[in-house]
C-alpha cells in the first residue's frame, strides 16, 4: 500500500502491452493487499499475467486489475475465489458508463418478491414463495411456475395490492441514485420484470425508470381472477427488451444488464455488462460480475463515477 492507502502500480508486462481483460473490484480493505498477492499467483499460474493492478484515483475503493491477455470465466473464478465476497466487473474492453441500463425487479431494484408478499395476503407465502425459490434457480419452467402462482392469487382483492405497495414494498438500497447518476450521465433506464405491472409501474415511477415492462394480473369486480392478460414477460421478453433499446440508441451502444435469477440470464449474457445483484448460483454463473458486498452504488463506483458526481434519487 501506498501511503495514501492506495497500491503502487504492479507490473509484470512492459508498460504500453493493450489489455484484453479488465477486472475492477470492491473488496474487503484490511485484507485487500494480501489478496491481490495471492490473486497475482494464482493468475500467474493460469498463464493470465497481470499487466497492471491500481486503486481508480477517483474511486479510492475500487481496485482495477488489466491482464494483455485471458479469458474472463477464469478471471473471475480466481478473484471470486482470492477476495472472497467482493463487488466485481470484468469486461474485455475499456469500461465505460452505459448508455441503457435494464434491470429486473424483484430482489434486485427492490429488496422483495412481490408476489410472495401478495401471497402472505391470502395465507399462502410458504407456498407461493417455495414456487418462487425454484423457479428463480431455474428449477421449474417460468411461465408454468407464474401460473400456479397467480392461480393461487384467485378471489384476492385489488386493494391487497395497493397495501402490499405501502406496507411491504421498498426499493433496494442505492436503487434511486443508481438510477438518477445514470440518467445523469445519459443513460436510459428500463425496468423489465416476470412480476406485474400493478407492481412495476409504482415502482418504476418511485426509482426513476423511463421505461416498465412485464405482466399484469386479471381483475374481474375488484378481485384477482388467477389469470393473466396477455403475452408473457418472460426470459425471452427481458433479452427482446434489451435488443429493441439498444438499437434505437445506436450502433455499439455500452449496456448494462442487472438480475439475480434464472430468467434474467439471457439478458445478463446480451449485455455489455451483465451483472448479478445478491443472486442466485445460475445467474451468477453466466454473468461478468457480481454485487454482493455493498448496495447498488457499488455499479457507480464499479463504472468509475466518483461519488461527487452521484445524483440523489427524488
Amino acid at each position: 500500500m501506498s501511503a495514501s492507502g492506495g497500491l503502487s502500480p504492479l507490473r509484470s508486462t512492459p508498460p504500453g502491452v493493450s489489455s484484453l481483460l479488465i477486472a475492477r473490484l470492491i473488496a474487503e480493505p484490511a485484507t485487500l493487499e494480501a489478496s491481490l498477492e495471492s490473486a497475482l499467483s494464482a493468475l500467474a499460474a493460469c498463464d493470465m499475467p497481470v499487466a497492471d493492478a491500481r486503486m481508480l484515483e477517483h474511486c479510492g475503493e475500487v481496485l482495477q486489475i488489466d491482464l494483455p491477455h485471458g479469458k474472463a470465466a477464469d478471471l473471475r473464478r480466481v478473484l471470486d475465489a482470492q477476495f472472497g465476497p467482493c463487488d466485481l466487473l470484468v469486461s474485455d474492453n475499456p469500461i465505460e458508463v452505459p448508455r441503457l441500463f435494464v434491470s429486473d425487479m424483484d430482489s434486485t431494484m427492490i429488496g422483495q418478491e412481490c408476489i410472495d408478499e401478495l401471497a402472505d395476503f391470502a395465507g399462502l407465502k410458504d407456498k407461493v414463495a417455495a414456487i418462487t425459490e425454484r423457479a428463480m434457480r431455474g428449477e421449474l419452467e417460468f411461465e408454468s411456475a407464474l401460473r400456479e402462482r397467480v392461480a393461487l392469487l384467485q378471489g384476492l382483492s385489488e386493494d391487497a395490492i395497493a397495501q402490499c405497495l405501502t406496507e411491504r414494498i421498498a426499493p433496494s438500497p442505492g436503487a434511486r441514485v443508481l438510477v438518477a447518476t445514470l440518467a445523469a450521465k445519459g443513460c436510459r433506464s428500463v425496468l423489465v420484470t416476470g412480476g406485474f405491472h400493478q407492481f412495476a409501474d409504482p415502482v418504476g415511477d418511485m426509482i426513476g425508470f423511463e421505461r416498465v415492462v412485464g405482466n399484469r394480473l386479471a381483475t374481474d369486480e375488484g378481485r384477482l381472477t388467477g389469470d393473466l392478460v396477455g403475452a408473457i414477460s418472460d426470459s425471452g421478453t427481458k433479452a427482446r427488451t434489451l435488443a429493441e433499446e439498444s438499437e434505437h440508441i445506436g450502433d455499439n451502444a455500452v449496456t448494462l444488464a442487472m438480475g439475480d435469477g434464472a430468467n434474467d440470464v439471457p439478458m445478463l449474457q446480451a449485455a455489455a455488462y451483465g451483472m448479478a445483484y445478491r443472486a442466485k448460483p445460475t445467474a451468477r454463473e453466466q454473468a461478468d460480475g457480481w454485487i454482493e458486498r455493498g448496495d447498488l452504488t457499488a455499479m457507480l463506483k464499479l463504472l468509475g463515477i466518483p461519488e461527487r458526481e452521484w445524483v440523489a434519487g427524488e
